[in-house]
């Protein structure tokens, strides 16, 4: 807010960040501090995105997909949700996406894969994955100049590599939905949730001499955490992508594949392009993406605030997207725009 305070923009946009809102009791939501007065909206887009501004408030844009409901903000922010209203049908929104529509069409690699660059080995298989192969051209509408044809190639489609002992115990769990370390040999889950070690049974120990299910899966969260060496799901939607994918305590794990979501895929869930190349070592290449807004949230902002900037906005505080706005490269969203004239 220093920062804001000395610059005095007209409009500021900022990330909510994880628990952001629950952060001193909500203070963050309304400050006020000399000239200017923030107000804080939370954003339907899956829950990703906060919007502060000065003064007049721009357009918010009304979400575009229906979601599956992880979490909700805290009661002291009911009345700033920026939500479809409950009344309208929901076949006007766009099917909520899931795992399979981001990642079905990437080839299988392995938890020893290195390779920085691999051909695709099939079509893209949903709108969203066209969408996301889109050249830079094409996504970005840049000079190109049609003498050479563009090359597609996968970038960046590689994983943190899992040490041995961890390694073993991915391997054990199984390719379902829902599972997690519960189900390894040796594990017992009471009446009240919570997690504990069966008494009766030898302990089963990986070839380092270590336990197959470390102690910390008991522990973390008191073991009522279903989070340790959990698997993702094909008809699942994917909890905030953070800034590296431990599998001591988050869900990260592919859903067929005995490892965790690799750099692309965890990019593709942040909306970057496959044209978008990260930097550094692969463990940086993770920050990189946890640390970004997501893709398309941040161009929806970034839309309705440019119409703001350039008073090209209405009166009202909310407004519609133009239609499949969060899947058009530009050639397809500025065919969809009307023209403007010329006065």
């Amino acid at each position: 807010m220093d920062i804001v305070n000395f610059l005095k923009p007209k409009f500021v946009l900022m990330e909510n960040v994880v628990d952001i809102l629950r952060f001193e009791k909500a203070s963050l939501g309304s400050t006020k501090r000399g000239w200017e007065y923030l107000l804080l909206v939370v954003l339907a887009f899956h829950n990703f995105g906060c919007v502060f501004s000065c003064g007049n408030l721009p357009q918010f844009p009304l979400p575009t997909h229906d979601v599956i409901m992880r979490y909700w903000p805290p009661p002291e922010f009911e009345r700033n949700t920026v939500a479809y209203d409950e009344e309208q049908p929901r076949e006007l929104l766009e099917k909520a996406l899931v795992l399979r529509d981001a990642i079905s069409d990437l080839p299988s690699v392995s938890n020893d894969e290195k390779r920085e660059e691999m051909p695709f080995q099939k079509p893209p298989e949903t709108d969203f994955q066209r969408y996301i192969r889109s050249t830079q051209h094409e996504m970005m509408g840049s000079a190109f100049d049609g003498t050479t044809k563009a090359k597609v190639s996968l970038y960046d489609h590689r994983t943190y590599h899992l040490y041995e002992d961890d390694y073993l115990r991915v391997c054990q769990i199984p390719k379902r939905k829902g599972a997690n370390f519960r189900d390894l040999p040796g594990v017992v889950v009471g009446s009240d949730n919570v997690a504990r070690r069966e008494s009766t049974e030898k302990h089963s120990l990986l070839p380092s001499g270590r336990p197959l299910v470390p102690d910390y899966c008991f522990t973390y969260e008191q073991g009522k955490s279903k989070r340790p060496f959990a698997r993702l799901w094909w008809d699942e939607t994917v909890p905030t992508v953070l800034t590296f994918p431990s599998c001591h305590n988050q869900v990260v794990l592919h859903p067929e594949q005995d490892r965790i979501l690799t750099v692309r895929e965890s990019a593709r869930l942040q909306g970057f392009p496959d044209y978008y190349r990260f930097c550094g070592t692969v463990k940086e290449r993770y920050c990189q993406i946890g640390n970004a807004v997501p893709v398309s949230v941040a161009r929806a902002l970034g839309y309705a605030l440019g119409l703001a900037v350039r008073k090209l906005s209405g009166n009202d505080p909310l407004m519609t997207l133009p239609n499949k706005f969060s899947h058009s490269n530009f050639f397809q969203f500025t065919k969809k725009l009307p023209l403007e004239t010329e006065e």
